[in-house]
């Protein structure tokens, strides 16, 4: 029976018994043969291990049997390993004492950029692109507004970034996809992002709405924002708000990309509201070339990944942000 990449990364962390990285995992994996036992290892096999794990310690918390033990080199163990880690060895190194990066390291001259510099809603697509890709596993493509016949239909009809989810695990399987599609059942899902720099009480009201506005006709709708202030009274109305309406609160952290998460979730539809669909196809030259490129991949059943927007890597992502 073929791995899933995560019985992959428990293997090599039980074995190893000891704190590594995402590259280390996937470089034993590579010196022990797993990667050949893989049913699929994707074209960035340390990005996929790296964004399984975070995603785990992110969603389950303590649960979770992944531990992260530092940062820059970031490496992980297993929580069940936590009494005989040699945590000192993470003290004593200064490039990640205590989560703190070395003085001279670039990454923490970009990160100190980021908060100087005044960024722009665009400069945030790259960052969403990244946390889509390999935590929802949505190939994504942004969507100008610019190529929009605005006139016809007015204003909040233009979602930021679309994006498809699709059944790769069934394509694997010819007579469950074959199955699959004579009930009606096909795990394919369509999201639609709206993307503010700061959500606050100010433009609390608007910005949701927006969103509702945008993103309904989707499988899955998300508002999404780096800042997102932690008033309590805040935090409860975007929460009932997003209870209420089925749109989802994505928290996009631009120094720790990895570290970007659902802040609320966004409830699933289960059909599309097509109407709209046909709407936007008519309306935005992006957005039917996003409906095109899903058709054309969905029947021959294969990803043309370099039809989708490029999954930048967090050092690229660093960089677009503390310009």
């Amino acid at each position: 029976m073929a791995l899933t990449f995560e019985q992959l990364i428990l293997k090599v962390l039980e074995e190893t018994k000891k704190a590594i990285s995402a590259d280390e995992i996937w470089e034993i994996a590579l010196q022990k043969g797993y990667d050949k036992e893989l049913g699929s290892r994707g074209k960035t096999p340390v990005a996929t291990l790296s964004a399984l794990i975070y995603r785990d310690i992110n969603e389950n918390k303590e649960e979770s049997p992944f531990v992260k033990a530092s940062y820059r080199p970031t490496l992980f163990y297993l929580r069940e390993y936590d009494n005989i880690i040699d945590k000192s060895t993470f003290r004593e190194n200064p490039k990640f004492k205590e989560g703190k990066e070395d003085e001279e390291s670039p990454i923490k001259s970009l990160k100190s950029n980021i908060e100087k510099s005044g960024y722009n809603e665009k400069d945030l697509h790259s960052h969403l692109v990244y946390y889509a890709s390999l935590y929802l596993n949505c190939y994504c493509k942004t969507i100008n507004h610019s190529t929009s016949a605005k006139k016809e239909f007015g204003e909040w009809q233009h979602p930021d970034i679309v994006g498809c989810k699709f059944p790769t695990e069934e394509w694997k399987n010819p007579e469950v996809f074959k199955l699959s599609a004579s009930v009606g059942n096909i795990s394919l899902q369509v999201f639609s992002f709206e993307l503010k720099k700061k959500l606050s009480f100010e433009n609390l009201r608007e910005a949701f709405f927006q969103a509702v506005s945008n993103s309904s006709w989707s499988n899955e709708g998300y508002l999404v924002a780096p800042e997102i202030i932690e008033n309590p009274e805040f935090l409860n109305e975007l929460k009932r708000l997003s209870s209420s309406f089925g749109i989802g609160v994505i928290k996009l952290d631009l120094k720790e990309p990895d570290s970007s998460y659902v802040l609320f979730p966004s409830r699933v539809r289960e059909t599309l509201d097509w109407e709209t669909i046909n709407k936007l196809f008519n309306m935005n030259s992006d957005f039917q070339e996003f409906i095109k490129r899903v058709n054309k991949d969905f029947e021959r059943k294969e990803i043309i990944f370099e039809r989708y927007d490029k999954i930048l890597s967090k050092e690229e992502l660093l960089k677009i942000i503390s310009k």
